[in-house]
């Protein structure tokens, strides 16, 4: 996990997996408060549970800014904290707005018109525009320069599964990142994966590292 992250360098942006517990790529985001990077830039669904995984790494102070689009849940005092007293920027982006942006940065689309957002404060500064008569707000694509994702199983060459909700956001922040670790439960021999079950194709996942469990 040392190894995986030891490059990522201060000011960098990194999609990091997981809907709540779900998927979260725990042991790397260890790795990555052990490894000491700093301003770092977040994207991810929430803004941390409790005091571990990503809410460990906010409560460490390496992250400048947080891009998701749940912020506050009733274990989310790390965060409240950090954004209540200045330390901490956030861009909320609503859900949907926000997979669509990772997925357009990943397919190496400019940007997208979508009704969500439009006429509130969430579309302050952006450009709008009618639409067969109807509103919509010009979002722009969201790359990284890392991704740190979860999966069930990969091969050396990076290709993945994912087991069930665990899957979420992990696809398509693969194809949105420079460079993307996944951390996985098993690695298994090359052919062993059935092609059909296979959701990551091998030509996005740069590192693999398998999860240590006591």
């Amino acid at each position: 996990m040392a190894n995986a992250v030891a490059d990522v360098a201060d000011g960098a942006t990194i999609l990091i997996g997981g809907f709540g517990n779900a998927g979260m790529p725990a042991a790397l985001i260890d790795a990555l408060i052990a490894q000491g990077a700093r301003e770092l830039t977040i994207v991810n669904n929430n803004a941390g549970n409790g005091e571990t995984g990503l809410a460990a790494l906010l409560k460490a102070k390496r992250v400048r800014k947080i891009i998701c689009s749940f912020p506050r849940q009733t274990d989310s005092h790390v965060f409240d904290a950090l954004y209540r007293s200045g330390e901490l920027e956030l861009e909320l982006t609503p859900q949907g707005n926000l997979a669509e942006r990772i997925r357009a940065g990943g397919a190496g689309i400019g940007g997208f018109f979508t009704p969500t957002g439009y006429g509130t404060l969430l579309a302050e500064g952006k450009e709008t525009r009618i639409i067969d008569g109807r509103g919509y707000v010009l979002e722009a694509p969201i790359r990284a320069d890392y991704a740190l994702i979860k999966a069930h199983r990969g091969d050396r060459w990076g290709n993945l599964v994912y087991r069930k909700a665990a899957r979420n956001f992990g696809p398509i922040m693969a194809t949105a990142a420079k460079c993307t670790i996944a951390q996985v439960a098993s690695v298994v021999e090359l052919g062993e994966l059935d092609p059909e079950s296979v959701v990551t194709p091998g030509i996005f996942v740069q590192r693999v590292v398998q999860e240590v469990r006591s």
